[in-house]
């Protein structure tokens, strides 16, 4: 590791090593895919389970990525890859990171063909029906998480921070534009994905430093969902912003978007999602408490988080049909609403406990967002 692998602190940026495992995932992919008699093919990356970041890696230690297919579909290939970094000068080897990938195979004849996997030998039948489990689930996450791409964060361009509070969302909340370009692609003309989580790894990082002040590290990263693949020559739009901290630690939400070719006809579409979670160090590398998010009208859109809103209320109401509104509190769709939990929940505490919501499931599935949060919520002030 290289000093512009490195923040000024030392520590390898966490874009770096995801940037790492993914191109360790997609060379054993793409060679297990051309192992049969399909056409050639490129695995593209499609999913990327939560990874942690357990030790920190420094200037001058050696990354060993070593990748391991572990089930295969019809169409997808799971990975595992496991990062070691070694000091060279003392022999000291440490894990720093795990993390589950998965790719689809894409025809080199045709970039939006997708071709058939071959299969792998299971040592035993549980392996098979573990692998399969786990490609259900994420195939279920994945189908969620595109419930909510309407939400759009405007990117931010000069923003005069000297009139927004600090530890707000609109304070720390960033935007970078970036070309693609031919380094930046695979065989086929469209985006490596650990180019895209890198660059989604530099925008949260600044999103969390504007927020703390203070030297910050990656801390884990929840699933990246890769919707659409981004062509070679579009111009994509990286934003983040806070969307909760605990004492120890701040989840940053990133959205990327692509605006592809100007002679192609399709708009600009969301390419890919996820939420990183950073914690801050002192100068000598110990935890440091988080300023906690502020919940303000200065530098932060109540349009938008009403959209937070539907889209959790949305999501939960087509799987059940209805609810109360004081479950929302108790679900893994909680940190989608956009802000602080401590300070959502003491203002929902003794207001909407008590009343029950009814939606019609076929009316939320067809409507657009504006009309169906009429429908469903209106957000408490105060």
């Amino acid at each position: 590791m290289r000093p512009d692998d490195a923040n000024i602190a030392g520590n390898v940026h966490g874009g770096t090593v995801l940037k790492m495992i993914e191109e360790a995932g997609a060379i054993i992919s793409t060679r297990h895919c051309n192992s049969g008699q399909g056409e050639p093919c490129v695995a593209a990356l499609a999913r990327v389970e939560r990874t942690d970041f357990l030790s920190p890696m420094c200037i001058g230690e050696v990354a060993n990525v070593s990748a391991e297919i572990t089930y295969t579909s019809k169409h997808s290939v799971e990975v595992q890859v496991n990062v070691m970094s070694e000091n060279i000068l003392t022999g000291a080897k440490k894990v720093t990171n795990k993390a589950t990938l998965w790719y689809v195979p894409l025809s080199l004849k045709n970039v939006n063909k997708v071709v058939e996997v071959p299969p792998i030998q299971y040592t035993h039948k549980e392996q098979e029906d573990e692998g399969r489990k786990r490609y259900e689930e994420q195939k279920l996450e994945r189908l969620e998480t595109k419930q909510r791409n309407g939400d759009v964060i405007l990117p931010v361009i000069n923003p005069d921070r000297q009139t927004k509070e600090p530890h707000t969302v609109g304070y720390s909340q960033s935007s970078l534009i970036h070309l693609v370009g031919p380094s930046d692609c695979t065989l086929l003309g469209f985006v490596h994905g650990g180019v895209t989580m890198k660059l989604m790894d530099e925008v949260a990082g600044i999103v969390a430093a504007r927020h703390c002040k203070t030297n910050i590290v990656t801390a884990s990263v929840d699933a990246i969902n890769f919707h659409e693949k981004i062509k070679k020559g579009s111009v994509i739009t990286i934003s983040g912003r806070m969307t909760f901290t605990s004492n120890k630690s701040m989840e940053i939400e990133v959205f990327v978007d692509a605006d592809p070719f100007v002679d192609e006809p399709q708009e600009r579409y969301r390419a890919v999602s996820a939420f990183f979670t950073y914690v801050s160090l002192s100068k000598e590398g110990k935890p440091l408490p988080v300023p906690q998010l502020l919940v303000s009208s200065q530098g932060w859109s109540w349009e938008l988080t009403a959209f937070s809103w539907l889209s959790a209320i949305a999501l939960l109401c087509c799987k059940h049909g209805s609810f109360q509104a004081a479950c929302l509190l108790n679900t893994k769709y909680f940190p989608y609403l956009g802000f602080s939990c401590d300070a959502l929940r003491a203002s929902l505490s003794n207001k909407t406990s008590s009343l029950n919501y009814s939606v019609e499931k076929h009316r939320l599935e067809q409507a657009s967002p504006s009309q169906a949060a009429g429908w469903v919520f209106v957000i408490p002030s105060g």
